[in-house]
C-alpha cells in the first residue's frame, strides 16, 4: 500500500464516491489519509458535476480512528492534522452521506458524524472510545454526537462508553437506516441531489446550516467546539494513563 492509495476518489451520475483505504489497518487515520481525504472532498466541490458525497470504508471497518503511533506523537498541530479529513467533510457544502458499512472508532466515528446522514450497514459498529484510551475527545465530537443523538445519548457515549451497532444507531437517531449494501443504498439516496440544480443543491444546505440556530452556521459552531476540545485532548495524550494504555495495545 503506497500512501497515494490512502484514498480512493471515483465520480458517476454525479455522485462521488470517496473510499479511506487501508484495509490491513482497519482505515485507521494517519496524516497522509488525512490530507488525501481533505483533497477528495475538495475535488468534490470544485466539480461542477458533482452534487453529493458518498464516504466509506475499504474491506471490512470504516474506519478504526487514528492510528496510534501517530496520536501518541501528536500534540496540538498534530491532532489538528488528524482532524483535517474529517472537518473537510464536515464543512463540505455538498450533501454527505457516509454508508458506514463496520467499525467507526475514535476518529473514524468523527468522520461518520461529520456527514449529513449515516447509513449502517449489517456489521456497523459506532464507538467512541476515546475514555477506554484515557483520552479527551477530540475534533468537536462532543458536539456533533450531541447534535446527532441529543444530551443523554451523547452523554451515555462519551462519559459511560456506550456503543452502537446497527440497530441500536438507527434506534437512537445516529444513523438514519439500516441496510445490507450500505453504500448502494448511499448511492441511490444521493441520486436526489444529483438530479437536482447544483445551485439550488448548496444554497438549500447552507440555508439548513445558518437556520439550524440561528444567529449561527453550524460549522463555525463546530470550529468553536474543536478549539474548546483540543488543548484537554493534546494534555490527556501526554499522560502517563494513555501511555500505559497505548503500551498495553501495542503489546498485543
Amino acid at each position: 500500500m503506497t500512501d497515494a492509495e490512502l484514498v480512493l476518489y471515483s465520480s458517476t451520475d454525479g455522485v462521488a464516491l470517496i473510499t479511506v483505504n487501508d484495509p490491513d489497518r482497519r482505515n485507521a487515520v494517519n496524516d497522509s489519509m488525512s490530507a488525501q481525504l481533505r483533497s477528495a472532498v475538495e475535488r468534490a466541490e470544485t466539480d461542477s458535476g458533482v452534487h453529493a458525497v458518498v464516504v466509506t470504508g475499504a474491506g471490512k471497518a470504516f474506519c478504526a480512528g487514528a492510528d496510534l503511533s501517530a496520536l501518541g506523537a501528536a500534540a496540538e498541530e498534530g491532532l489538528l492534522r488528524l482532524y483535517d479529513g474529517f472537518m473537510a467533510l464536515a464543512n463540505c457544502t455538498l450533501p454527505t452521506i457516509a454508508a458506514v458499512n463496520g467499525a467507526a472508532v475514535g476518529a473514524g466515528l468523527n468522520l461518520a458524524l461529520a456527514a449529513d446522514i449515516r447509513i449502517a450497514g449489517p456489521n456497523a459498529l459506532f464507538d467512541t472510545r476515546f475514555q477506554k484510551l484515557g483520552i479527551h475527545p477530540g475534533g468537536g465530537c462532543t458536539w456533533m454526537f450531541n447534535r446527532a443523538v441529543g444530551a443523554q445519548t451523547a452523554r451515555a457515549a462519551l462519559l459511560f462508553g456506550m456503543s452502537f451497532d446497527a440497530e441500536a444507531a438507527v434506534r437512537y437517531g445516529l444513523a438514519l437506516r439500516w441496510s445490507d449494501d450500505p453504500v448502494a443504498d448511499a448511492l441511490e439516496l444521493a441520486t436526489g441531489p444529483a438530479a437536482a440544480p447544483r445551485e439550488v443543491v448548496l444554497a438549500t444546505k447552507a440555508s439548513m446550516r445558518a437556520t439550524a440556530n440561528p444567529g449561527a452556521v453550524d460549522s463555525e459552531q463546530h470550529e468553536l467546539a474543536k478549539g474548546i476540545e483540543l488543548g484537554p485532548q493534546a494534555h490527556s495524550i501526554q499522560s502517563p494513563a494513555f501511555a500505559e494504555r497505548l503500551a498495553a495495545i501495542q503489546r498485543r
